[in-house]
């Protein structure tokens, strides 16, 4: 038993690092909502996995699963090593997030589609202040502000 032990940790040290498959970011929009794509791409190359898009016209019930609460919606629902990112979350707030797993927290929020957020920049278009709010179990509370 223990010389089959020691193998298997022998094995584990001797896999590749790109043998080992990282999940892909999944991301639920709203059907057809460009803002979304845009938000993707600049995950895509801060994380350096790939992004699945999936329309759901039934993102609602996605929300809901996910304990995302209502007046925090926005135009998209991305799932990331089990933490719920709803809209546009810069992604420092979701890497400190799934960095440091803040005890009741299952993910970040960004209400509605502030201009200049991430996904939502426009050239001419000032910022909006705004608010990255944690949910979970433990409540609500603002994780990061913006602008």
């Amino acid at each position: 038993m223990k010389r089959v032990r020691l193998l298997a940790v022998a094995l584990a040290f001797t896999t590749p690092v790109a043998a080992v498959a990282v999940e892909p970011v999944v991301m639920h929009r709203d059907p057809g909502c460009p803002c979304c794509g845009k938000w993707a791409e600049q995950v895509k190359a801060q994380f350096g996995r790939a992004v699945r898009i999936v329309d759901d016209a039934n993102r609602p019930s996605l929300m809901k699963s996910r304990g995302v609460p209502q007046d925090l919606a926005s135009c998209h629902t991305a799932i990331i090593d089990g933490m719920t990112f709803e809209g546009h979350v810069p992604i420092a707030d979701m890497k400190r997030a799934l960095a440091s797993r803040p005890r009741g927290v299952s993910g970040l929020a960004v209400a509605g589609m502030p201009m200049g957020s991430p996904g939502m920049e426009m050239p001419g278009m000032k910022a909006q202040s705004y608010d990255v709010v944690a949910f979970g179990p433990g409540g609500r509370r603002v994780f990061a502000h913006h602008g």
